[in-house]
């Protein structure tokens, strides 16, 4: 087994508390709401958001996946940190044991907000990460990270 690990960082205008309550405390509700080409439902089947809870997501017809299970690891509102890991479902396409995301939010001097990412794959076996495939899911985290900050510019009021 290895481990892969990619690092990633995004701008937004949108101030670190309002992105953190919008991606990861009502991310649940709002993601389906504002992509629901490419997730059904966000739904827990265990706990309601503290760690250790678990979360089922069902993809939507735009998505090459069926589904995945998220467990959360950590939440830090205060300092705006979420930490989860996939841990169940196609995603992992039966080569990783899991995968796990540490996102943390910071203020930048303009008074929007950094999105730093740590992305750690657990492999199973041999099972080498392919460049392509990190880039495409990089790819789809930041389209989601640019819908939810389009909806936050477009509702000012919301969140």
């Amino acid at each position: 087994m290895g481990v892969f690990t990619y690092e990633s960082e995004v701008i937004t205008a949108i101030p670190p508390a309002k992105m953190f309550k919008a991606c990861i405390l009502d991310g649940d509700n709002l993601i389906p709401k504002i992509l629901p080409q490419a997730f059904k439902s966000i739904e827990y089947i265990e706990g309601n958001g503290e760690p250790g809870s678990i979360k089922k997501v069902t993809f939507g017809e735009g998505s090459q996946f069926k589904y995945m299970k998220q467990k959360v690891e950590a939440v830090d509102k205060e300092n705006f940190v979420y930490i989860y890991s996939v841990i169940e479902g196609d995603a992992l396409m039966n080569k990783l044991e899991k995968i796990t995301y540490e996102t943390m939010l910071e203020a930048s001097p303009d008074g929007g907000s950094v999105c730093k990412t740590t992305s750690k794959y657990h492999t199973i076996g041999d099972f080498e990460l392919k460049e392509e495939g990190i880039k495409a899911g990089k790819e789809k985290a930041l389209g989601i990270f640019k819908a939810i900050e389009a909806y936050l510019l477009a509702n000012p009021d919301a969140h």
